[in-house]
């Protein structure tokens, strides 16, 4: 390109020399010669800049053109051809046997034949590919189409229904395979298909295998375990088993990225990544309480991991072995006992593909059936609860499906028909049931009879809670001096009044809250004038009317979050939000904390904690006194608990040496995982009154740091500026007494609570509310946070994915007492110290 311009200066200068060299011309002429110079020197310089883009800015487009050319929009369609002619042979399973190689290509070549009667699909095909066969004469293939980048506007038309459509109308006739054998196919199927799971079992791809799965068990793992699995992984596991079999698979470990967008694990029901025959497809990490476990429904089966995203989990590690057909897929029967326990098949394994069962429940006659689901999760991928076509549980002509928390039913008759169906494609836990018979005369002894015939007990009915799941405990209440009277008849707790949750559901609980024009509400209920708002002074007690103040950097108040720099952010709860909002990225420079790494079920029926749920959890042991307190690990090496476990009229409660920590404790009595560490120093709160138990909180400095795991994590502290609004939901957690005056519990308990506002909290505590204590409502089922819960942590879920820790279980009048609500030590209002003690 130099040498171009190069020539191109030699020819002008060539042409001026010529020029001058002749005769003596007049002024005119050479005006007419000059502008002819020129005109030809523009005309060179747009030569040469043509050039320049064609060799170089145009090349360079069409580089990238070509590139994107290189990357079309990939749509591909899996699935399975069935067809008879052919008599089934072992040697079909070896990919690179001479009967498969020509089995394959003849088949591939009708698939191709096929696609070229629609002028779409044969404009974009790209190739077939059979990539198994199994008994009864099943092929398996996918097929890909790319569509370059100028075309992208077509991509909607390749739908399956267009690819199945096609594929249909040509399996009509009998087709010639070679060698003189005649096939007619009998059915297809075709599903749209990520691009990223189809191989080529013919070309000796890596990380592709054949399992043969019998009764002894067998392990495989994922690339790299335990060490990590590679980004860019494309592996598949072909299982094969007798045909009179079904295929086992557990994962007794399973870590994968949580995104399942780009890592994942699917299976599949076939040996084709065919979506209509999904078992299921997951990513996240499974705790030993809730493993993947799952099963064919027939003798095949396919595992497919993907990973795009450039965190290197460990993987997994499984086990596989077959059980006999009939073994698995009988169930149902009649069940005649006055009570017992039915689930679906291999619960709490997922339930096979394809299985229908039917139980007769039969007790006595003049007695009647119930029935109450402990466990129900039957959840399927694009299917609306009200409308179960897929799988289901049927009862008494309606049908069940999704993930539901209460569902109890109750025959018209001493018989009840039971009903489960799972269609081919994704499956899930099941469920559990217990079934009773009763009598319809007198159905709950000294209980409350729910509409449903379920028992709970009296002093649940009329207080404010769905305990019954039907309302049935809830309707026709004579509400009480310490109850608010819903409009539609229902009766709430007065704490419940104005704390800007809809409790009652015709919003009457909270329609009398309103201030006037020109008024502000404050979080308490309280009105202020609407110029108090962003003020920069606190006129509601709360702070609410400066908790969320628009304006400059700088512009700092009590409310607002203060960056590393001294810099301002006002805006509610800034910090560890996934949002930076400070120029230091100090809002979110600590925030290795608040998260459960473990993907936990919602168990229906109980608060009993699942290993892993509460990883910031600590047991206190005093001496050898067993569980005496709660805590909560704030950090590897400091824990948070109450001031009033430590000051006592004992002195030994303050000797450091006589107190040991466990974390990652679910149960009281195994020590599997849980890490045991002795304290070095107790530093109470120096302002904590035994009297009025302000200020009840204290830290605990561990001798050895806790090594961070599944089960021990740390919890998010927030900051002085973070706002928990009355009505929040949020779980109080510890081994206390499951009533008041009884026995501690053996496994850790879980409650939900709801924030009440802090005039009511004062009401109801007769004015001991101080600005250091927050108050919880009543909890379902009158579990409220008892002797031995002391210390433990109050925690609430940000829509950030964090927990954070709002209170510290510190007094109560009993334990779940009508309007006695919990009182906690309020963590915002101490955090500074907590910080300053520990530097964290």
């Amino acid at each position: 390109m130099h040498s171009a311009r190069y020539d191109g200066r030699n020819g002008r200068q060539e042409r001026i020399d010529f020029l001058t060299s002749k005769e003596k011309v007049s002024s005119k002429r050479k005006v007419a010669i000059l502008i002819g110079v020129l005109v030809a020197l523009l005309i060179l310089a747009a030569i040469a800049a043509f050039l320049i883009w064609r060799f170089v800015f145009k090349d360079a487009d069409s580089e990238a053109t070509s590139s994107k050319q290189l990357s079309p929009s990939t749509r591909v369609f899996s699935g399975h051809i069935q067809f008879v002619g052919v008599p089934y042979d072992q040697e079909l399973e070896n990919t690179n046997g001479k009967e498969f190689e020509e089995l394959a290509v003849n088949l591939e070549a009708i698939l191709k034949e096929n696609y070229k009667k629609d002028p779409l699909l044969e404009k974009y095909y790209t190739k077939s590919q059979i990539t198994a066969f199994s008994e009864g004469m099943l092929a398996f293939y996918w097929t890909q189409f790319d569509i370059p980048v100028e075309d992208l506007e077509i991509v909607p038309q390749f739908s399956e229904m267009r690819v199945l459509k096609v594929l249909e109308n040509g399996i009509k006739e009998q087709r010639s395979l070679g060698n003189h054998l005649f096939v007619k196919i009998t059915d297809v199927t075709a599903s749209l298909t990520d691009s990223r799971m189809v191989r080529n079992p013919r070309d000796g791809e890596d990380c592709f295998y054949r399992l043969e799965a019998d009764e002894t068990e067998k392990k495989f793992m994922s690339p790299g375990y335990p060490t990590g699995y590679p980004t860019k992984s494309r592996c598949q596991w072909q299982i094969r088993a007798a045909e009179d079999s079904v295929i086992l698979v557990s994962f007794p470990f399973f870590h994968i990225e949580d995104d399942c967008n780009h890592d994942f694990v699917s299976i599949y029901d076939s040996l084709s990544p065919d979506d209509s025959q999904a078992i299921t497809i997951k990513c996240g990490q499974r705790p030993p309480s809730n493993p993947l476990a799952v099963v064919s429904s027939g003798n095949i089966m396919l595992i497919n991991l993907i990973t795009d995203s450039d965190i290197h989990r460990a993987g997994f590690q499984a086990v596989y072995s077959t059980k006999l057909r009939s073994n698995v897929r009988t169930c149902g029967g009649i069940l005649s006992e006055n009570q017992g326990v039915f689930t679906s098949p291999l619960y709490p394994s997922f339930y096979p593909p394809t299985v229908d069962c039917n139980w007769t429940i039969k007790v006595p006659a003049g007695n009647k059936v119930r029935v109450k689901f402990t466990m129900f999760r039957i959840k399927e991928p694009r299917v609306d609860t009200r409308d179960c076509h897929k799988d289901y549980v049927e009862v008494m002509d309606n049908k069940y499906c999704g993930e539901i928390s209460s569902l109890a039913l109750t025959s018209e008759t001493n018989t009840l028909m039971v009903s489960f169906h799972s269609d081919e494609s994704y499956t899930d836990k099941g469920f559990s049931a217990e079934y009773s018979a009763y009598d319809p005369a007198n159905p709950c002894p000294n209980k409350f009879t729910c509409a449903s015939s379920i028992c709970i007990a009296k002093e649940l009915k009329c207080d404010g809670w769905n305990d019954c799941g039907d309302m049935s405990d809830e309707m026709k209440c004579e509400c009480g001096k310490d109850q608010f009277a819903c409009d539609n008849g229902l009766c709430k707790p007065k704490l419940w009044v104005c704390d800007r949750v809809n409790d009652c559901g015709d919003g009457s609980d909270e329609k009398s809250c309103s201030c006037d024009v020109g008024e502000w509400r404050c979080g308490n209920g309280v009105c202020m004038p609407q110029e108090v708002v962003c003020d920069k002074k606190q006129d509601c007690e709360d702070g609410s009317d400066e908790a969320s103040c628009e304006g400059e950097v700088g512009q700092c108040s009590d409310y607002s979050f203060k960056c590393g720099n001294n810099q301002c952010v006002n805006k509610v709860n800034a910090e560890c939000d996934r949002v930076s909002d400070c120029s230091d990225n100090s809002d979110e420079a600590n925030c290795a904390c608040g998260t459960r790494p473990y993907k936990l079920n919602r168990i229906v029926g109980g608060q009993n904690a699942e290993l892993g749920e509460w990883p910031w959890q600590v047991s206190l042991h005093f001496l050898t006194n067993g569980h005496v307190c709660g805590a909560s690990i704030i950090s590897n090496k400091w824990i948070l608990s109450a001031s009033h476990c430590f000051v006592t009229s004992s002195a030994e409660n303050l000797v450091a040496s006589n107190w040991q920590t466990y974390s990652g404790m679910q149960d009281q009595y195994k020590r599997d995982g849980v890490q045991l560490r002795f304290v070095k120093r107790i530093i109470p709160h120096p302002n904590y009154n035994q009297m009025t138990f302000d200020y009840d909180i204290a830290l605990l400095e561990l001798k050895e740091p806790l090594e961070f795991t599944n089960t021990i994590q740390p919890i998010c502290l927030p900051t002085s500026s973070h706002i928990f609004p009355a009505g929040m939901s949020c779980w109080v957690t510890g081994w206390g007494a499951l009533r008041e005056g009884g026995s501690k519990s053996q496994l850790l308990q879980k409650a939900s609570v709801k924030i009440i506002n802090d005039t009511v909290c004062d009401v109801v505590t007769e004015g001991q509310l101080t600005s250091r204590m927050l108050c919880s409502g009543f909890l379902a089922g009158g579990v409220d946070a008892c002797q031995g819960d002391s210390g433990g942590p109050l925690v609430c879920f940000e829509e950030s994915g964090k927990w954070f820790q709002a209170g510290i279980v510190s007094w109560g009048e009993g334990c779940a007492r009508r309007n006695k609500p919990g009182v906690y030590t309020r963590v915002t209002k101490l955090v500074d110290w907590i910080r300053k003690e520990t530097g964290i």
